[in-house]
């Protein structure tokens, strides 16, 4: 996700634009320039200073998330990215919009049908903010489907041709029903919907034929739902032939339905696609068995309210609102025209295509030049104390996947501990994990059964380390276990001592790859005791008199020191010794974090904040938050680290971590953040803020209404965004580090390459 202006693409409305050229060619203007930018939240008259419960001080979550994604979106106008890489953007903001409306529409929509008045710290009732998201996200689609049109001519352009079924020959057409009808058709099943059949059960996000046909010579008309069975397998993009050319399968089908209906006359067809709410968690206070209750509200999520309707604008108005009404739908407000395709996500299909010169160059994390040696990991570790990782940069594989891998075999570790909240049924690790309970180790795992989206995953992993004989617990009851942390005891020369990894990315091999996240490898005394506690917490759910001499652990302990910390660089904050912050993460939205940082800023500390999505925060306001900036990076990696910095008086401080300074992290979640100690270190972690701080390619800046302004590089050198600056960081510090074993190859094994 990479965008930004270079400063030889003049927007329609500056003074380096003539007429002739801003109307001569619509495309090119629109693929140069953001899209028109959506009206800023009402903004009224501020209160005083002062006063920092005035809701006008601060931003709604929802409408700062659709900003996010009207950013994703923005990269697929961007000529400057591959053309492929700009379908991948299209898909991502689909599937965005699509996630929002199960989890956040949901979510609101709950609250109003259960009578919820309250407002948020933005001053705005569940009812209004559905109001105010349903209006930005109409806005957003008609820009998303003049987007697709304009893209669908580029595809052209490079020979990858979405065709009409009706522009097919009969050849084709012969060629393509046959493959079909072996292929797909068999995974197809209709139902009818008349007095004897009731309406039929419609599946989370599926697309379906909605078919209006009768009998021959008969009057009467009968009515049918086919689903399209794209979740069964079936590409939602056919080839035709063996060029990149492609015909959509609800043409197909909707163009053969005389298989599913012969002797049928078919008077209409209609496409229309369904989203439900994915907010079933039940309360789990009283659950005697946390996995069956999981399993449960599974079920239930498939019967989940729908939320949204998305049809085609051809559809008659009395069947679109009959529709509605059986879907138990609002038609004014909750169906969505689609003039175009629906259900953009299924673009990754033409992302996907084996099309090198139309995507980026293929990035290869390099092996951390602390990890290029065939000595045991456990002595690099200790050595070097701590050794930093960034992913995507640094290969995920060569270091935690190696860490665990070596933990699993080595025949002096007696036990491993870790946090599973996302992983992949294909990784590594769990093969690892297996291995190491084999091999007589003693193997805990706590698995987070209600990370959204990858509960049935988790599932039947943890069913399958518990078959191992792996200690599998669930977590502490009410919270989520989402702290990223691995626990190694191992028995060294001079007795038991333990190695820890803590992370801000998931222990996902695949999103290793795309997510960019920071972790540390660390053989730290205390760091290894606190995290013995953290498990013997999360494993009993016993907390009383827990004490942590290092990490800084949510619920009760997190919030509190980043609240203290700020307050700290309040108190010393003068002019030989100014206070700065600098916070990077996914989203703030702790009412308590951000009146803390406007004290922050009225008391003259500089605040930086790297924030990828939603803010509650309103930067650059006179006599309060003046002092604050705040970014997003939006690029060809999913900005996911979590990093805190406080100057503290000159004796810096950084932490890095799992949370977000969000309220549900810090109040309802399992969260660590760690000290980094290592002088080295810090200096990379502060090289990496500068240069995202410094970012005009990739950088978006939030203004004090709510609306981000996209950064332009001055000149050549600032148009290279700040992830490509960290792939050349990393390209180059694996270079030194040949070049120095060269030189000194007996002395390299025990240094921390930094």
């Amino acid at each position: 996700m990479d965008t930004a202006e270079m400063p030889n693409f003049p927007s329609a409305s500056e003074p380096g634009l003539s007429a002739a050229e801003k109307g001569k060619n619509t495309e090119t203007a629109l693929t140069t320039i953001p899209f028109p930018k959506a009206p800023p939240e009402p903004f009224k008259a501020l209160p005083a200073p002062s006063d920092l419960e005035s809701a006008e001080l601060y931003l709604n979550r929802e409408l700062a998330w659709l900003e996010f994604n009207q950013r994703v979106l923005h990269e697929a106008t961007d000529r400057r990215t591959p053309l492929l890489e700009r379908i991948k953007f299209a898909a991502i903001a689909g599937s965005n919009l699509d996630e929002f409306f199960m989890k956040r529409i949901g979510g609101l929509k709950q609250q109003v049908g259960a009578g919820v008045q309250e407002r948020t710290v933005d001053g705005r009732t569940p009812e209004e903010q559905i109001g105010a998201c349903y209006a930005f996200i109409r806005r957003h689609q008609l820009e998303k489907q003049r987007l697709l049109k304009i893209l669908l001519r580029k595809l052209r352009d490079q020979d990858i041709h979405i065709l009409p079924y009706d522009k097919l020959d009969k050849a084709e057409q012969e060629k393509i029903r046959e493959e079909y009808y072996d292929n797909i058709f068999p995974l197809v099943t209709p139902q009818s919907i008349d007095p004897a059949h009731p309406f039929p059960f419609v599946s989370n996000l599926s697309l379906n034929l909605l078919v209006t046909l009768r009998y021959p010579k008969d009057r009467e008309t009968s009515m049918a739902r086919v689903k399209v069975p794209i979740s069964a397998g079936a590409p939602r993009f056919l080839r035709v032939g063996r060029k990149n050319r492609f015909v959509l399968l609800e043409e197909v089908m909707e163009q053969n339905l005389d298989m599913l209906f012969p002797g049928m006359e078919i008077l209409h067809t209609d496409l229309f696609r369904v989203t439900r709410n994915a907010n079933t968690e039940k309360a789990e206070e009283h659950a005697e068995d946390l996995l069956a209750l999981i399993e449960s509200t599974l079920q239930q999520r498939k019967f989940a309210p729908i939320v949204r309707l998305e049809v085609m604008p051809g559809m008659d108005p009395t069947l679109r609102g009959r529709l509605a009404a059986e879907l138990g739908l609002d038609e004014e407000a909750d169906v969505f025209i689609i003039d175009g395709m629906l259900g953009t996500r299924d673009l990754f299909e033409l992302a996907a295509l084996n099309l090198p010169q139309l995507k980026e160059a293929p990035h290869h994390p390099i092996i951390h030049p602390a990890l290029q040696n065939e000595r045991s990991i456990f002595h690099l570790i200790r050595d070097a104390g701590a050794i930093l990782l960034q992913h995507p940069y640094e290969s995920f594989s060569t270091s935690v996947e190696r860490f665990l891998k070596e933990a699993a075999h080595d025949p002096k570790v007696r036990g491993i501990k870790m946090t599973l909240y996302r992983t992949s049924s294909r990784s590594p690790i769990l093969n690892d994990l297996i291995q190491a309970a084999q091999n007589g180790k003693q193997v805990a795992v706590v698995v987070e059964l209600k990370a959204r989206f990858d509960e049935a995953a988790n599932i039947r992993l943890a069913s399958r380390l518990e078959e191992a004989g792996i200690h599998v617990t669930y977590g502490v009851v009410g919270l989520k276990t989402h702290a990223k942390i691995i626990l190694v005891v191992r028995n060294d020369y001079n007795g038991l001592r333990r190695y820890v990894h803590l992370g801000t990315g998931n222990y996902h091999p695949e999103t290793s790859r795309l997510y960019s996240d920071l972790g540390l490898l660390l053989y730290d005394k205390n760091i290894g005791r606190d995290a013995t506690e953290l498990f013997n917490y999360l494993t009993t759910g016993f907390s009383p008199s827990r004490r942590y001499q290092k990490l800084l652990v949510a619920p009760k302990m997190l919030k509190r020191g980043l609240l203290e910390r700020i307050d700290r660089e309040i108190a010393g904050h003068s002019e030989k010794s100014p206070g700065q912050i600098i916070f990077k993460m996914n989203a703030l939205d702790d009412a308590d974090i951000a009146r803390a940082l406007y004290r922050a800023s009225r008391a003259g500390v500089r605040i930086d904040l790297i924030i990828r999505d939603s803010c509650r925060v309103r930067p650059g306001i006179a006599g309060l938050s003046e002092n604050i900036r705040v970014i997003s990076i939006v690029g060809r990696f999913l900005e996911h680290a979590r990093l805190y910095f406080f100057r503290n008086g000159g004796e810096e401080e950084y932490f890095i971590g799992s949370a977000d300074a969000m309220k549900r992290n810090l109040e309802h979640r399992v969260e660590v953040l760690t000290p980094v100690e290592n002088p080295g270190i810090r200096e990379d972690l502060r090289q990496m803020l500068d240069i995202q701080l410094n970012d005009r390619r990739s950088a978006w800046e939030l203004k004090s209404d709510g609306s981000y302004s996209q950064r332009r590089p001055r000149n050549t050198e600032e148009a290279i965004g700040s992830q490509q600056r960290l792939i050349e960081l990393a390209e180059k510090r694996n270079r030194d580090a040949s070049r120095l074993r060269k030189r000194k190859p007996k002395s390299l094994g025990g240094r921390n390459l930094r």
